[in-house]
């Protein structure tokens, strides 16, 4: 008897970069029994899926039904990635999605793509749109939740895979330092989840003080924040906002000691690398299921609190109750606990700029 010709699957997750990361023990899921693996990412995903193992090629298709700030459904671009999927020749896909979003959309158009087979969670009736209609189980952390919507369709992760986060080396060698460091990320896509710019300005001047070296880390649009947070230049503080790429940022997180971000992007990046997160964590969404994964955290705000699960984009809270107590002594206590107490001595001189810049590896 013939063997049976491993499938292309098509793994779909159109969300931020931080979504897309967390899809990563799925997608080796699904690589483990496919001849190829397409991941199709929205805009802001693309750079996280070109980095997870497993994957073959990225598409990005910048959905009207997903995103902060979603276009206008545009003819030409519907049209162009179901001809682009038609052109792959995908045999099946999976569609993943948190719990307050809908694959139909998606799975319509892949339906029109020629794809045989179609698998998601879906709340929705999906008509003859799935032939996997799966039932998530609440509360799973969206590690889980991906992969138990992958092995609904057939596919697990291979014995040995101990289903962490994980990212395709080699990533670039950045180090702003050549002794231990932290990284500070004090922004986000979403306000609501960002620590202030004063109690973070405020932490790193604790942290120096108090004899760890710090990189502030942040995007090119957040170059004013990290500016701010980052202070003057002098010895024992670098600002890297803007100075790094995803995968750069990756290798910066790879080699610090931790990481102190909200629950934003970098700390499933962090997580990826096996770096340990102190998580300022606004419980807009909860943190059972959006905290990193697989490595040491500690989880810092009023997870209780009775707006939890709001979801809001901008706290209309004066003062942002949930984060607001979140005090700078205890994200230095927190850090304490994960790592120890910091080296006692003066600290060097900053690094050299061209050495940053370059990526230059130790």
């Amino acid at each position: 008897m013939m063997p049976t010709r491993l499938p292309h699957v098509l793994i779909a997750r159109l969300d931020n970069a931080g979504d897309v990361l967390l899809a990563g023990p799925a997608v080796r899921a699904v690589a483990a029994g496919a001849r190829r693996v397409t991941f199709l990412a929205g805009p802001a995903g693309g750079a996280a899926a070109e980095l997870l193992p497993g994957v073959d090629e990225v598409a990005v298709f910048d959905a009207p039904w997903s995103g902060y700030e979603p276009p206008p459904v545009d003819p030409a671009a519907v049209e162009g990635l179901v001809a682009r999927v038609r052109a792959l020749g995908v045999d099946e896909a999976v569609m993943l999605t948190s719990f307050h979003q809908s694959p139909l959309p998606l799975a319509l158009l892949l339906r029109l793509a020629g794809v045989g087979r179609l698998a998601a969670a879906s709340v929705d009736y999906p008509g003859s749109l799935l032939d996997v209609r799966h039932r998530v189980p609440e509360g799973l952390h969206e590690v889980e939740r991906a992969c138990s919507i992958v092995g609904a369709f057939g596919h697990r992760l291979p014995a040995g895979d101990d289903g962490r986060l994980a990212l395709r080396h080699p990533l670039p060698r950045w180090r702003p330092f050549d002794e231990p460091y932290v990284v500070v990320h004090p922004g986000a896509s979403v306000p609501a989840r960002a620590w202030d710019l004063a109690r973070n300005r405020a932490l790193v001047e604790a942290l120096v003080a108090g004899g760890r070296r710090v990189a502030v880390s942040g995007t090119g649009s957040e170059q004013a924040l990290t500016r701010a947070v980052a202070g003057p230049p002098r010895a024992g503080v670098v600002d890297l906002g803007g100075r790094t790429d995803l995968a750069g940022l990756a290798g910066v997180l790879e080699g610090a000691d931790a990481l102190v971000c909200g629950n934003t992007g970098p700390a499933h990046l962090a997580a990826a690398v096996g770096t340990p997160v102190v998580s300022i964590f606004a419980p807009v969404v909860p943190a059972a299921q959006w905290a990193p994964w697989g490595v040491p955290v500690a989880l810092l705000g009023d997870q209780a609190i009775a707006c939890a699960g709001c979801r809001a984009r901008v706290c209309p809270l004066p003062g942002q109750p949930c984060l607001g107590g979140v005090q700078v002594g205890e994200v230095v206590a927190a850090l304490d606990a994960l790592l120890g107490a910091p080296p006692e001595g003066p600290l060097g001189p900053p690094p050299q700029r061209s050495r940053l810049e370059t990526g230059a590896a130790r």
